[in-house]
């Protein structure tokens, strides 16, 4: 018999997203595609020999409880750009902690641009996000990923909650760059100190890992001067670190950073401000 509590227990949101090309005829081509759940995936039609990849929440967001799972297999020689429909946003969670991992495996000669939309928090909510890249040695990566703390034009604030950031990337079996990021309960407290984000709610990372790297840090430093942050590059990566009053002002900047690091490149049409 089915107990009460079991029968009760709300509905949680679970998806899983699965890309791989290949490179034919000059072009970068679909391999394997599968999708599961509330994960979909959309490639709309580019005009060189690209590949984007749109990838969709059916759920509309994510709270305590939801896992969201993505992977890209970009093969040899092939270019995929992957971003998303919308923002993801993340709701209050009355129990558990939103998962949301992606997997990217980039092949020799190959480039992934990994260029998801902000992530909102909102009060309380609660998110557990892993990204873990492994690189051939002749492959090109950029990783943009941007949280808001709130939608400030709402008058929305996070006061509470939880959001952990894991990152591992990995060139030729060896781990280049590993980060975690953790605000936890006092969020605004925390958020407040000049060392963590000196009171701005609007916050992103960027990094592109390939041979440009020294090449990018002379243009992207004049694109971000007065801004909080900064851009350092060493050891085959470069590494963007941003901060702002609000997700307009972190969107102005980060779209003419993403295009240099895209050596020209526009940022996908979803971004369109």
């Amino acid at each position: 018999m089915t107990s009460v509590a079991a029968s009760t227990r709300p509905q949680r949101a679970e998806g899983r997203g699965h890309l791989a090309a290949k490179l034919f005829a000059g072009r970068t081509r679909i391999r394997e595609l599968y999708q599961e759940g509330a994960a979909k995936i959309r490639l709309p039609d580019t005009f060189d020999a690209s590949m984007e990849a749109v990838i969709i929440n059916t759920s509309g967001g994510l709270t305590g409880g939801d896992r969201m799972e993505w992977s890209v297999d970009a093969g040899a020689g092939t270019k995929i750009d992957v971003t998303t429909q919308a923002c993801e946003k993340i709701y209050k969670a009355s129990a558990g902690t939103a998962e949301v991992t992606t997997s990217i495996k980039v092949g020799a000669q190959a480039r992934v641009d990994w260029l998801p939309q902000e992530t909102i928090l909102f009060d309380r909510s609660a998110l557990f996000r892993r990204l873990d890249v492994d690189l051939d040695k002749s492959a090109e990566f950029l990783a943009v990923e941007a949280v808001l703390l709130g939608r400030k034009a709402m008058g929305e604030a996070v006061v509470s909650g939880l959001f952990r950031d894991r990152w591992r990337i990995r060139r030729s079996g060896r781990l280049i760059h590993a980060e975690e990021l953790r605000l936890s309960e006092g969020v605004a407290a925390l958020a407040a100190r000049q060392a963590v984000l000196g009171g701005q709610v609007a916050f992103a990372t960027l990094l592109y890992a390939g041979p440009l790297a020294e090449a990018y840090l002379g243009r992207v430093r004049p694109l971000i001067e007065g801004m909080m942050g900064g851009a350092s590059a060493w050891s085959g990566k470069l590494v963007v670190r941003l901060a702002a009053a609000d997700g307009f002002t972190l969107r102005k900047i980060l779209i003419p950073v993403i295009s240099v690091l895209r050596n020209g490149a526009p940022v996908p049409k979803v971004w369109n401000l």
